[in-house]
């Protein structure tokens, strides 16, 4: 529905398998979910619940049978994976999966300790009965060392290895930390390094905040990888993915025969 207006970037459709916007829902009500979807779901791709929300939610079931119906794909934050597996529940976590008949599974360890090679190992059994995303980078701020690039690549790489369908590059609610300095900034040699090595098709950007969004789009296109994005964001940035927003005019005029 672009009214003919030329020099509009042509954005991938439903369903995608990159140009994602993945939005995080912590807690809305189901009132609120009908009316997001009524709105937005041409360019919602998933929803997490965020964190733990999915344990305290009301008429949590209904809501993910809502997103379900609208063939929105849902999934549990991480961070309740993690809370399963630090109590030696893994299998009641697995009977979660199948009561909810959730097909898409987040893996991550930013509030738990374990080795790389467990994670990866969570990743391979997951990857057999869904589709897996897995979450890179720390939420620990404590840490005194910064994970350099070669890290994350490293990482990355063996996620996707062991059955990750998509890599998740943590950047918190806040989006202050993993590929963010504290102040929200983009650490920006940081990403252009994992993209020499790692397809950014395959990396949803953690990107909560409008300048982070920006820049992402402007790196990567319209088509970007784009997750932790408000509900109330939705239309928005769409609007910044097409250049019909102040922050991105600019972005696809440039063959337009016209000046800006």
């Amino acid at each position: 529905m672009n009214y003919n207006l030329s020099s509009i970037p042509e954005r991938t459709s439903r369903p995608r398998s990159f140009g994602l916007t993945v939005i995080s829902d912590k807690g809305m009500s189901i009132a609120e979910t009908e009316n997001l979807l009524a709105v937005g779901k041409p360019y919602i791709d998933m929803v997490k619940l965020a964190f733990g929300t999915a344990l305290v939610t009301p008429q949590i079931r209904e809501k993910v049978k809502l997103y379900q119906s609208n063939n929105v794909p849902v999934f549990f934050g991480g961070l309740l994976f993690e809370a399963f597996v630090i109590r030696g529940q893994y299998n009641d976590y697995i009977k979660l999966l199948e009561e909810f008949e959730l097909s898409f599974i987040e893996v991550s360890d930013g509030a738990i300790s374990i080795s790389h090679e467990e994670k990866c190992h969570y990743i391979k059994t997951l990857s057999e009965i869904g589709t897996v995303i897995s979450e890179v980078g720390s939420k620990d701020k404590d840490k005194v060392k910064v994970t350099p690039p070669y890290q994350w690549i490293n990482m990355m790489q063996a996620e996707l290895d062991a059955g990750s369908a998509y890599l998740i590059a943590e950047a918190k609610e806040t989006g202050t930390e993993g590929v963010y300095r504290n102040s929200g900034e983009v650490r920006e040699g940081l990403v252009e390094e994992i993209l020499t090595r790692i397809p950014g098709e395959k990396i949803i950007w953690e990107a909560p905040e409008k300048d982070q969004q920006l820049y992402f789009i402007r790196q990567l296109g319209c088509n970007a990888n784009l997750g932790n994005i408000e509900p109330r964001e939705v239309i928005p940035l769409e609007t910044m993915r097409l250049g019909l927003r102040s922050d991105s005019f600019d972005l696809f005029l440039e063959h337009s025969g016209r000046k800006v």
